[in-house]
């Protein structure tokens, strides 16, 4: 396990932020086979020094494009933007596709009138319009004064679907909303489904998932979720889970000797990201926390080991 703890940790890290609870129109957009969904507080952000030097480290390349894209709309994302959801979603034999919705105060008459006075053109699907964002090559469209739709033009189209009932969006899939609905209260979650939260854990487990025949388990994972808290330096708190009690306590040794392997031959900030981060079981959930004051994690987002580990 030369640095899967870590990669596992930090590269779920480097995917989130702040959050709030879903809007109903976000709900209404996103279709029902979804992979995971991230929600991010944006305007949170720029009060916390430790999300400030994630977001430098890690901003995601949609977040970038987002950002750019906005301001050439004449839109300024620290001031006018309040909620960011990701969402990546299945349609029946299709690849993966991700969307955005951004949640603000756009005020859709004025952007409108900017895209125009640019000779923005849209194009028409069924009786929505869909703007491309420049040169980032993604496409928006705005649903109502609040709410704006991005990504490719496909996935933006197929979230229209959904909202649409053309095909079945997120409020049919009770057992995602069901998992949802235990984190969404707090100020930053998100939620992955069992196949991405198997091929999460046997990244995590590295070569043990070779010694414990991690094929034989990986079934029994059925979803995961997890929580950032930036008040008064950083808290993660993430649940798998499993089965049944036997999978979790399992998957639980399991993490735990590979850190105590890994932190024989570990550097002084390994060794102190190490001790910050308790793993545990609690009945049929694997549990993970993780604590650090704002000067330690910006510290350990500066670090070479940061770098390596959240590409």
């Amino acid at each position: 396990m030369k640095r899967s703890i870590f990669a596992f940790l930090f590269g779920t890290f480097s995917l989130s932020a702040m959050a709030a609870p879903l809007g109903s129109v976000t709900k209404t957009v996103i279709p029902a086979d979804v992979q995971q969904i991230i929600n991010v507080d944006y305007r949170s952000m720029q009060n916390s020094p430790s999300a400030q030097a994630l977001k430098a480290k890690v901003l995601p390349d949609q977040l970038k494009q987002f950002e750019t894209a906005l301001k050439a709309a004449g839109i300024n994302p620290d001031s006018d933007v309040e909620q960011l959801t990701f969402a990546s979603f299945r349609v029946k034999d299709k690849p993966l596709h991700i969307i955005g919705v951004a949640s603000g105060a756009f005020a859709l008459p004025k952007v409108t009138a900017r895209l125009k006075a640019k000779k923005v053109k849209y194009d028409l699907y069924r009786k929505t319009r869909i703007y491309p964002m420049g040169a980032s090559g993604l496409s928006m469209s705005l649903l109502d004064d609040f709410t704006m739709l991005f990504g490719e033009s496909a996935a933006v189209k197929l979230a229209l679907d959904a909202r649409d009932s053309e095909i079945p969006s997120l409020t049919t899939n009770g057992m995602f909303t069901d998992m949802i609905s235990s984190v969404e209260s707090d100020a930053i979650w998100s939620v992955l489904d069992a196949p991405g939260t198997q091929n999460m854990m046997k990244s995590a487990l590295g070569e043990a998932a070779q010694l414990a025949d991690y094929d034989v388990i990986k079934n029994r994972l059925k979803g995961s979720r997890y929580k950032m808290d930036f008040n008064n330096g950083v808290k993660f708190n993430m649940d798998v889970t499993t089965s049944d009690s036997m999978t979790a306590a399992t998957l639980s040794s399991l993490l735990k000797a590979g850190m105590m392997y890994k932190k024989m031959n570990a550097s002084p900030i390994e060794k102190t990201a190490m001790d910050n981060l308790k793993v545990d079981s609690d009945s049929k959930d694997l549990t993970l926390k993780f604590e650090s004051d704002d000067k330690k994690f910006i510290g350990l987002v500066n670090s070479d080991l940061f770098a390596a580990v959240s590409r």
